[in-house]
């Protein structure tokens, strides 16, 4: 018996390690030749870096940069072998980096990542993975990209600091000092919103408010981000403004794309592609994965359905088991059947979470159970 275990983490209480030793611990209670092969997962927020290095092997690199507010903060990124590396935005540019009363897209920049990117870049990467969740900036990327080399000029030929309030102030973008690595270099980001750059769907509207905007504020920054929009297309000749995923972490999608000519992805595809998912599938009998909570969104592009997906092209049955789940979302295609941890539907959250660990090795138990069942009524 071969498992792979490929869960996200169930946030606050078992992380992906934790849940692939638990598997382990019960796949080898029921089987006792099994043999589980751990993948932990993400797909694209926070964590996803360290799962990568877990995947993939590597190590996490400490970088001192600037938080959204200029602050300095240790911030990493995942050095992964064969010169590839992962940075997640919210290392350094993240919203939990401030507390609910700094939140403010006007003053926050995404310079953070530029310099995680620029130190990737110094440790000779040559293909980098970036993630855009969790971002606490509405700045369009200026600021990463300021890092990177980039000048934002206004109409007097000063150069702007490169945060949400310069949107507007933007009148021409100086490429001369964008970093000649960058060039040489692939990059992908894994980016699992759909938003354009501006307006209803749009990076100030639809993310503007969780990260401090009011609607007055949300109006500006999007009436700045067309006028920034415009610049750029002037700059690089590529038009973001309606671009599937440029509104993604405040903009930063449609930096990436337009001056880095990256490409986005799916955050659990990328992930699924770097730790070489489908060459694991070839030998497994039995797939495992799972989140906190299965609902709506599970199916767009959360990890489940990634791996479901995966699993389907490759035939090899998958099993989510998951803390809770909502009426239909286990009606993913690939997925062969999915196993709550909670039995009792009345259960409280506060009590399900502190016996996160019981529950789910109780679940996998069930599970293993149910497969050796299977086993037995099949031969």
């Amino acid at each position: 018996m071969h498992v792979i275990a490929a869960s996200d983490s169930f946030k606050g209480t078992l992380s992906s390690e934790e849940i692939a030793r638990l598997l382990a611990e019960e796949a080898s209670a029921v089987f006792p030749d099994a043999r589980v092969t751990s993948v932990p997962m993400a797909d694209g927020g926070e964590g996803t870096a360290a799962a990568l290095v877990a995947a993939c092997g590597g190590e996490l690199r400490r970088v001192r940069a600037t938080d959204p507010l200029g602050r300095p903060v240790d911030a990493a990124y995942g050095l992964l072998w064969g010169q590839r590396a992962v940075i997640e935005v919210a290392a350094a540019s993240g919203l939990p980096l401030l507390a609910p009363a700094e939140r403010d897209p006007f003053r926050a920049s995404s310079y953070g990542t530029g310099q995680l990117l620029r130190a990737a870049l110094d440790a000779g990467v040559t293909s980098v993975t970036l993630a855009l969740g969790g971002s606490a900036t509405n700045d369009g990327g200026m600021g990463m990209l300021r890092a990177l080399g980039v000048h934002f000029l206004d109409q007097r030929g000063c150069e702007l600091a490169g945060c949400g309030a310069d949107l507007a102030r933007v009148a021409r973008i100086d490429l001369t000092g964008l970093d000649p690595r960058l060039g040489r270099a692939h990059i992908q980001v894994m980016c699992d919103v759909d938003n354009p750059l501006t307006g209803p769907q749009g990076a100030s509207a639809v993310f503007g408010p969780q990260k401090g905007a009011t609607p007055s504020v949300v109006a500006e920054l999007d009436a700045g981000m067309e006028s920034y929009a415009a610049c750029v297309r002037e700059a690089t000749g590529v038009s973001v403004v309606n671009t599937p995923g440029a509104g993604a972490a405040g903009g930063i999608g449609a930096a990436c794309l337009a001056f880095l000519g990256a490409r986005l992805r799916s955050g659990v595809e990328a992930v699924l592609d770097l730790a070489g998912f489908d060459e694991l599938l070839a030998q497994a009998d039995v797939v495992v994965t799972g989140e906190g909570r299965a609902d709506g969104q599970t199916a767009r592009g959360k990890v489940v359905s990634g791996v479901a997906a995966a699993c389907l092209r490759r035939g090899v049955p998958c099993v989510a088991v998951v803390g809770g789940m909502e009426p239909g979302a286990d009606r993913l295609p690939g997925l062969t059947a999915m196993v709550p941890t909670a039995i009792d539907p009345a259960e409280g959250l506060e009590s399900a979470l502190a016996h996160a660990e019981e529950r789910y090795r109780a679940a996998a138990r069930r599970l293993f159970q149910l497969v050796a069942l299977g086993r037995r009524v099949a031969g």
